[in-house]
């Protein structure tokens, strides 16, 4: 659906020169949910910029359904626009206009019919849950219902593919939660395209199908979301999975098996793995003494992902048996 070929972008202060995107190379698919995460400053914001043409990259292409945005005149540009909707960290809406009116304002610039106008924006504020604030103005609004309304206007005219440009950064975690989860059901309902850009590992964790890593223009990582979270390639996506599914071990827990009893474990499960009851199964077939020291379950997506350290105890041939054992059982097990 996007397919962005050798994009760079640079801006220029007096007599220095900031190269915001350099060569950046991406395909997101006709349907998925697409997440671009990175730091501030890394290039995120410009590359959404440019595939809607707010920015004019210096070189490269953009392409959305076969089409060359880059290639676009003004005329051609503003009626592609039109199959590309976009929602901002800080909602945009015009102050002195209602919620229907917000929701209509793009219909009206492209001149659809009033009466089917009004189908339209009921239609769509049915969807994101504000049929009861069709005449409310944005002053009335928290944040998340402005942003629900910013995710009508979006969808007026039935677009092809969603931008979101830091949806959920001025939104605290349950109105996050409850936009996501709105974004979500909009893709499957409509099979649209979302390319969702934020700087929050939790957003990408919740809802993305695929990633890509982000850092001084360019992209360093790209994936399928589970195998950036569980094994990230780079230093860059190592630094930012951190603190998501990876886990701390305290000093005093790596020195408990000091003895040349024990062997102390960081075990991950992935997808049906993480319900199978391995650690009584483990205990049942081998002479061995399972402490648990820590463990959860998290979900990247549909997926869930467990973590466990366990301090294993026994004799040393038991030891090893129970550590082949694990390895078999499709899980990611690592001697610290």
């Amino acid at each position: 659906m996007i397919r962005i070929h050798n994009l760079t972008k640079v801006f220029t202060d007096g007599l220095r020169e900031v190269r915001a995107l350099d060569n950046v190379n991406l395909e997101v698919k006709q349907g998925e949910i697409f997440g671009i995460i990175g730091l501030s400053g890394a290039g995120k914001s410009t590359l959404v910029r440019c595939i809607n043409m707010l920015e004019r990259p210096q070189e490269g292409t953009v392409l959305v359904d076969g089409t060359n945005i880059t290639a676009l005149g003004k005329r051609d540009l503003r009626i592609a626009r039109q199959r590309i909707g976009m929602i901002f960290q800080h909602f945009n809406l015009l102050s002195s206009r209602t919620v229907f009116g917000n929701v209509a304002f793009p219909l009206e610039i492209t001149g659809v019919p009033k009466a089917e106008i009004k189908a339209r924006v009921l239609e769509l504020l049915e969807l994101v849950g504000l049929e009861d604030k069709a005449h409310s103005y944005p002053a009335q609004l928290s944040g998340g219902q402005k942003q629900r309304v910013g995710i009508a206007r979006a969808l007026a005219n039935r677009p092809q593919v969603l931008l979101c440009d830091e949806a959920t950064s001025a939104l605290d975690p349950e109105t996050t939660t409850a936009v996501l989860e709105l974004l979500q059901d909009i893709n499957r309902k409509m099979g649209l395209t979302i390319l969702l850009i934020t700087h929050e590992m939790l957003v990408i964790q919740q809802i993305c199908d695929r990633v890509a890593v982000i850092e001084n223009g360019q992209i360093v990582e790209c994936g399928p979301v589970l195998d950036v979270f569980t094994a990230p390639k780079t230093a860059q996506a190592r630094r930012l999975v951190r603190g998501v599914i990876e886990i701390d071990i305290p000093q005093e827990l790596l020195e408990r098996h000091s003895n040349g009893h024990s062997t102390l474990l960081k075990i991950s499960f992935i997808g049906t793995s993480a319900g199978k009851p391995i650690m009584a199964d483990l205990m049942q077939r081998f002479p061995v003494v399972v402490n648990i020291l820590f463990g959860r379950i998290d979900h990247i997506k549909d997926t869930p992902f467990g973590t466990l350290v366990v301090e294993l105890s026994g004799g040393d041939q038991a030891l090893e048996d129970a550590k082949v054992y694990l390895a078999q059982q499709d899980l990611q097990v690592e001697v610290l």
